[in-house]
């Protein structure tokens, strides 16, 4: 059920949609991860020179997009709801609201959503976004839901408009999509397809363009982005190591780093560029999701425990003051106390700054799906234990900086007046007392104290510094 093609005598777009038209008001609702987040950026840019324009508000808008997530438990039903609040509103604009969901809800359930909400006009999986002026035409000429979920050989990568609105000081830039591990647990092989890698000089490209609209920290996303290998200029392949160096040579580029990486596709090569690339953030975000080695085969990992340890004190030796955060999962099918402990155990060892963790939730048509459930309360219990642990050690983390004098990078004004807001080499957020306009700058702090969820300092003056 895809998107018919448009003919040699149709155009690609309605007037709906024609360049040059009445402005139109489009609300972008994204779910999920920092990959949705850059998506729903990309498809507004799109759509931008097709005469609209993005508002904070579905009220009124013409164009509603909801770019879901498949990762969390009853994701589907929440998207559901939100849908049945869009349908109302749709309703109420006399049906001149147009709907589209897209992101991996949108690839895994498509006919399951045009079933269920008929009132939907475009159901769109991620790597199709990029043909959206011509499926919103189609929309117009077609009754019922239009629906593309293919995984198109051509990459959407190739598809992206060269204009982009400003993301801030700091920028998210998609590098590299899909997985090949396959763990027990993850849809995101079902969702976003095989890894694939972005072209170096588009990366670059962007990346230049970025900066050139104010970014000056860039993140480079990926499901699996260590994996990274895109064609070079010469046609040889580049690994994440040598598009970070390269990136490290843009003029205005302060900080680079990169999320989410997996543990078997460390390198030796991209170790040394945590002691090497000078711009390269000391923070990796380097997901273990158990400390069991029995449950890390029923996962699918493909590495063991002491895998992770070694690589954690490889990175440790490369470079000294780097910081590490997680993703962790308790309750997966067969974990046995013993193997909660074993998690445990490893999260003591290691110390994190930060670490995300969930109880595992069955994802429909993985291989973990089908297996025998733990008890909610088992899993409950075991997930307070794990973040009464992470939440101690990232406290620990913070007082640890108190009395450092440390670059933070500025990114806007604070919460309340006189404050300016930024974010320090190992991502913590930082408040200082200063009414100056720093935004985009780079200042040195000394951390006096710290918040619940932030830390605070004295932003110290060049006098200060040389004393």
């Amino acid at each position: 059920m895809n998107a018919p093609k448009p003919t040699a005598s149709e155009p690609n777009a309605t007037d709906f949609t024609a360049p040059g038209r009445t402005p139109r008001k489009l609300h972008v609702v994204t779910h999920g991860c920092q990959m949705n987040v850059y998506d729903s950026a990309r498809m507004a840019d799109i759509l931008r020179p097709l005469g609209y324009t993005t508002v904070d508000a579905p009220e009124g808008a013409d164009m509603v997009i909801m770019n879901t997530c498949h990762i969390r438990e009853r994701a589907e039903e929440k998207v559901f709801s939100a849908l049945g609040r869009l349908r109302v509103m749709k309703e109420a604009q006399g049906g001149n609201m147009m709907i589209a969901v897209t992101g991996c809800v949108a690839q895994a359930e498509g006919e399951v959503l045009a079933k269920r909400a008929p009132y939907v006009d475009l159901v769109v999986g991620p790597q199709s976004y990029y043909r959206l002026p011509e499926l919103i035409a189609a929309a117009h000429r077609k009754q019922g839901v239009v629906i593309d979920t293919e995984f198109p050989v051509d990459q959407k990568f190739d598809h992206l408009p060269d204009v982009a609105a400003p993301q801030g000081v700091v920028s998210y830039l998609s590098i590299q999509e899909g997985c090949d591990k396959f763990c027990s647990f993850c849809v995101v092989p079902y969702t976003r397809g095989a890894e694939a890698s972005r072209p170096a000089l588009s990366v670059l490209a962007e990346a230049r363009r970025m900066v050139a609209l104010g970014a000056r920290e860039i993140a480079l996303l990926g499901q699996n982005v260590n994996a990274y290998h895109g064609e070079g200029p010469d046609g040889a392949a580049w690994g994440l190591p040598r598009l970070l160096a390269e990136m490290a040579e843009i003029d205005g580029l302060e900080r680079l780093r990169y999320t989410t990486s997996h543990p078997n596709d460390m390198s030796d090569e991209l170790i040394l560029a945590h002691r090497d690339n000078p711009k390269l953030l000391p923070f990796l975000h380097l997901p273990v999701q158990s400390g069991s080695d029995r449950i890390l085969r029923a996962m699918n990992r493909k590495h063991d425990a002491d895998h992770f340890r070694r690589m954690v004190d490889r990175l440790r030796a490369a470079r000294a003051d780097i910081a590490f955060s997680s993703d962790f999962i308790v309750g997966h099918p067969g974990e046995t106390e013993s193997d909660f402990q074993d998690t445990m155990r490893l999260v003591r060892e290691t110390g994190f700054a930060l670490a995300y963790s969930f109880t595992y939730s069955p994802r429909p048509g993985t291989p973990a799906a089908g297996l025998p459930q733990l008890a909610d309360d088992v899993k409950t219990a075991r997930l307070h234990e794990l973040q009464a642990e992470l939440r101690r050690q990232q406290d620990a983390f913070n007082a640890a900086t108190v009395g450092l004098t440390t670059p933070v990078l500025f990114t806007g004004r604070g919460r309340y007046e006189g404050q300016i807001a930024g974010r320090s080499l190992w991502l913590q957020p930082v408040v200082v007392e200063n009414p100056a306009e720093l935004t985009g700058q780079i200042g040195t702090v000394k951390i006096t104290r710290t918040n619940t969820n932030s830390i605070v300092g004295v932003l110290l003056t060049k006098e200060q510094i040389a004393a």
